[in-house]
């Protein structure tokens, strides 16, 4: 598989080159004109020739001469591909020399950027080599991967979105591709819309909602869809997913005591009827921290970029855990401190995020009594103050 985006692509690199300590403000007002996006895709036949082939492979490949790239211990045949016809011998030539290279290994997604005779030049491009389960005289088969705009950084944010479709192909790769037009070019030519632009998706669906998903993904709330169809269920999952903390915090907080809080503080779960237009919200709730990011996700869907898009979750994620960090660091401070639980009431209160970042902290510290009663003083604080910080909307 293989395929390509636009110039818009550099959009997304621009805001990741920025100074890391961005906000959300300075990525709502960033917005170039839209930019159109492109993609496409190519699938070759990888032949191992330093093992000995059946006539019948041996036939085939001599069968596509034409498009076949041969070098001393394999051969790369093409089977399908939409790019351009001057680009693809451009692409298989580079693809045989990361092969030659021994730079493709079996179902490891690579990212690599590539000049190619297409509108974008330079794509950035996702290679991965798919090895079938097969007899000793069968052939490998090779599924090779995405191209974008420019630098690969960006790239890496939805490398594992890409080796997950890359490897619901398998199954459906045979020598002689029988299936190629019923089975394998449909499923190439969605990967864009099925591995990228979920989460452009989402959030045209919410529009300024979406503060609401990002609250439920920080709080480890459950999020229930009805009226909608299953791609639509399955896309507001998949941005839960992406947006959640979990198994990136230092310490991961165990699943009873994480399970436990919040059974105590989100009894009930945030409900979404897109049976409506606009999706009605039941138990909708959001903090001025998941507020301040809805003009940036706005922005970027606006100018159709589900790579900038997808940049600005990542960011959103990082502020997050970088704020989760400071508050632990304060916790521990404040256990011999009075100063350092002033300056930890000071940042919850001007953070935006001090119920969930509390929340989660608690879940973390349960089993550290001295921990847990700064904790409880840091909540009754919060409680105190009742500016706002958590809002519970039901439409």
């Amino acid at each position: 598989m293989f395929t390509s985006q636009t110039s818009s692509f550099q959009e997304s690199i621009d805001v990741e080159e920025k100074d890391a300590d961005f906000d959300s403000e300075e990525l709502g007002v960033y917005s170039p004109k839209v930019q159109h996006i492109n993609s496409y895709y190519s699938i070759y036949y990888y032949q191992n020739t330093r093992s000995e082939s059946s006539e019948e492979n041996v036939a085939w490949s001599q069968r596509r001469a034409d498009s076949t790239t041969s070098q001393d211990d394999f051969s790369l045949t093409l089977l399908d591909s939409s790019l351009p016809a001057e680009a693809e011998p451009e692409l298989r030539s580079y693809i045989s020399r990361r092969l030659s290279k021994g730079a493709l290994l079996g179902g490891m997604g690579n990212i690599a950027t590539v000049e190619l005779s297409v509108p974008e030049q330079a794509v950035g491009c996702y290679c991965c080599l798919l090895e079938q389960e097969r007899s000793p005289e069968q052939p490998e088969a090779d599924g090779n991967g995405i191209h974008y705009r420019s630098k690969e950084s960006i790239i890496t944010v939805i490398r594992i979105e890409l080796d997950k479709y890359v490897q619901g192909l398998q199954s459906s790769l045979t020598p002689e591709m029988q299936n190629l037009e019923s089975e394998v070019r449909p499923y190439l030519s969605r990967w864009y819309e099925e591995s990228v632009m979920h989460i452009h998706r989402v959030v045209q669906l919410v529009q300024n909602n979406i503060s609401y998903l990002l609250y439920a993904a920080l709080s480890h709330t459950h999020v229930e869809v009805t009226g909608a169809d299953e791609r639509t269920k399955t896309d507001v999952a998949r941005f839960i997913k992406a947006a959640s903390l979990q198994g990136l915090v230092q310490e991961e907080p165990s699943t009873a005591s994480l399970c436990k809080t919040i059974s105590e503080d989100s009894p009930t779960d945030l409900l979404i009827d897109c049976a409506s237009s606009p999706p009605a919200f039941t138990n909708a709730v959001s903090n001025r921290f998941c507020d301040d990011w809805i003009q940036a996700f706005i922005n970027a869907a606006e100018r159709f970029n589900p790579f900038l898009l997808r940049q600005i979750l990542e960011n959103f994620k990082l502020k997050a855990i970088q704020d989760m960090n400071n508050l632990k660091r304060f916790i521990r401070q404040a256990e011999m401190s009075h100063y350092a639980l002033f300056r930890c009431c000071l940042f919850l209160q001007s953070c935006g995020n001090g119920d969930v970042l509390l929340q989660n902290a608690r879940a973390e510290h349960s089993g550290l009594p001295e921990a847990c009663s700064i904790i409880r003083v840091l909540e009754e604080f919060l409680g105190e103050q009742a500016v706002g910080t958590r809002e519970v909307v039901t439409r």
